[in-house]
């Protein structure tokens, strides 16, 4: 479980404790916390940078309120960009100045995250580990601005219910589609919808099969004619599948088929039974 600060009281940690749910938490910067981060700044033994420039370092502290101390660590990562400042010029303008190279380099400014957390997880992977929780909420902000669920509202539960399904299983099919074209990323439907539906489509059946065929209205032709050889490569495997197997379950062979692609596993590659001569 992993949310924003606000929900490391006492009363959330203890309730996720008592389940044996492994949580990771945002802090609040409180007096306490910050203190907390002042007595870690002198320490030597931070870990190395990871790819966001963070490092990490961790420690038990009982904070107030708590019934216990717990595990908390503390994130950096040195801010070189992005700094500004409002100021006035000699008219009373109000403008922005950004800080130069010269400015971040004489005085050195860090930006810090404190997470409590009782994962038993390595101290290297617990950045990234909460920065993923971003990529979740990712899914909500589709839903809500793209797909149009934040503009619905009604007092009916039952209509709210419906159209809130509707829309999420509408969501799920569009995601793996889009996923079956593109295996090596995630397309947003801002971007996805008229990239793939802008096209006309035709159906032509001839003993017993019927095709379909589509003319791309979009001027990234190329692109779309890749994203359409994977999907019908993809629905070809399932096609292929049910020929051998009259019971197999259609759906959940298609996505066994785009996951595959997504992440391949290791042991679907021959095993080597035999280990090459050295000399």
């Amino acid at each position: 479980m992993r949310d924003d600060s606000g929900y490391g009281n006492e009363g959330v940690l203890v309730a996720l404790e008592q389940r044996q749910q492994p949580y990771l938490l945002r802090l609040r910067q409180t007096a306490n916390v910050q203190r907390l981060v002042q007595r870690q700044f002198e320490r030597l033994d931070w870990s190395r940078t990871d790819s966001q420039g963070f490092q990490a370092i961790q420690d038990e502290v009982r904070l107030s309120g708590w019934s216990q101390a717990r595990r908390v660590v503390i994130l950096r990562r040195r801010l070189r960009e992005g700094i500004a400042r409002e100021a006035m010029d000699d008219h009373g303008q109000l403008r922005l100045d950004f800080a130069d190279h010269h400015i971040l380099d004489a005085a050195r400014m860090w930006e810090y995250t404190v997470l409590v957390t009782n994962a038993d997880y390595r101290l290297e992977s617990i950045a990234q580990l909460y920065r993923d929780r971003c990529d979740c909420e990712n899914g909500f902000d589709e839903l809500k601005n793209q797909w149009g669920l934040s503009g619905f509202t009604t007092r009916d539960l039952n209509r709210s219910q419906t159209t809130a399904r509707a829309g999420a299983l509408i969501y799920n099919w569009w995601s793996w589609y889009c996923r079956a074209a593109h295996p090596g990323g995630r397309l947003e439907a801002i971007t996805s919808r008229p990239l793939l539906l802008a096209a006309v489509g035709k159906a032509a059946s001839h003993a017993g099969q019927t095709t379909l065929y589509l003319t791309s209205m979009h001027a990234r032709t190329d692109t779309i004619n890749q994203l359409l050889i994977n999907v019908r490569a993809a629905l070809r495997h399932v096609r292929s599948t049910a020929e051998q197997f009259k019971d197999v379950d259609r759906w959940g062979t298609l996505l066994k088929y785009v996951c595959q692609r997504i992440a391949p596993r290791m042991d679907d590659h021959p095993a080597c039974l035999t280990l090459p001569a050295t000399g």
